[in-house]
């Protein structure tokens, strides 16, 4: 199942696949996304939730308090809900 992806506050929107990286979904969708490694050890694709949920086939290096804040690892990430995504703090 697909889920929609909407970046905030630009509004982009684009479409997670079933099996496929937030990342890897807006990349081929030519959604400019920063990013470097692709494996979850740079952080340059660090993002936060503001709502919807994700799961991982390898948990990110996050703290308890930077998951209960809702950030997440875009390159190891996988939708379980349509969200909305911001690269800042609100």
């Amino acid at each position: 199942m697909s889920h929609k992806v909407t970046l905030w506050p630009q509004n982009i929107e684009f479409i997670v696949a079933n099996g496929q990286t937030v990342l890897d979904a807006a990349l081929n969708q030519d959604v400019a996304f920063p990013h470097r490694c692709k494996v979850g050890a740079c952080a340059s694709c660090l993002c936060r939730i503001t709502r919807g949920q994700v799961s991982y086939d390898l948990e990110p290096m996050l703290t308890e308090n930077e998951k209960q804040q809702g950030w997440m690892f875009s390159c190891l990430a996988h939708t379980e809900s349509d969200l909305v995504i911001t690269f800042g703090e609100e």
